[in-house]
């Protein structure tokens, strides 16, 4: 049987290929990591096959190693033709996927990546006015994918893996209750993706409190 290990962490970026995972019934193992911030022990734990200690990380049945979320997105569609999570090569919907699945791992990831903890790329007595400055931006990039989300979906009438990274990360920094009032096409479409019953266990593992 061809099983994939995932590395990754409750509630974190892992969530996203974990999500896919399930979705499309391919069988994996969770290898739970520490807090890649906090732990040095975390870190060196990856870094033998992710030298920049970032989870999702994914070993693939042949032993090779995928990182980058949207690499694995495009990827696991490949390996699989049942329910597809990313639009076929000529649909309608393609460009707008391709689009906004770069966007959100380019522009919208990363600041997290900055903001939780400034003082790895910026002195001491800057990190506070950085993490509030990223955190305004990322806000900024919010309403821009809450503008162009349709319904029910984000692409319109087919769920996409889009969806599955918009439940995900609307758990995070700013949290739901800034989502739920500024942006709330994004918020009916978490709500809508975490009521799949398919994946409810995943949102229930990865965010027990909601």
């Amino acid at each position: 049987m061809r099983t994939y290990k995932l590395y990754g962490r409750q509630g974190w970026g892992s969530v996203l290929v974990e999500a896919q995972l399930v979705w499309y019934g391919m069988p994996y193992t969770m290898v739970e990591l520490g807090d890649l911030f906090a732990s040095a022990e975390a870190r060196e734990q990856l870094a033998p096959i992710n030298p920049l200690a970032q989870v999702p990380t994914l070993a693939l049945p042949d032993g090779r190693i995928m990182t980058e979320s949207a690499a694995i997105t495009l990827m696991l569609a490949d390996a699989t033709a049942q329910r597809p999570l990313v639009p076929s090569p000529g649909h309608i919907t393609r460009p707008d996927f391709l689009r906004w699945l770069i966007f959100l791992v380019a522009n919208v990831y990363p600041t997290f990546t900055y903001a939780d903890d400034p003082r790895r790329f910026v002195p001491e007595a800057s990190a506070e006015a950085f993490r509030v400055n990223v955190a305004a931006y990322k806000e900024r990039l919010w309403h821009q994918v809450d503008e162009a989300a349709k319904a029910p979906w984000f692409l319109g009438q087919n769920f996409s893996a889009l969806d599955i990274y918009i439940a995900a990360m609307t758990h995070w920094l700013p949290r739901r209750q800034w989502f739920a009032t500024a942006c709330p096409n994004l918020t009916a479409i978490a709500l809508a993706t975490e009521a799949l019953p398919d994946l409810a266990e995943v949102w229930r593992r990865n965010f027990p409190r909601g």
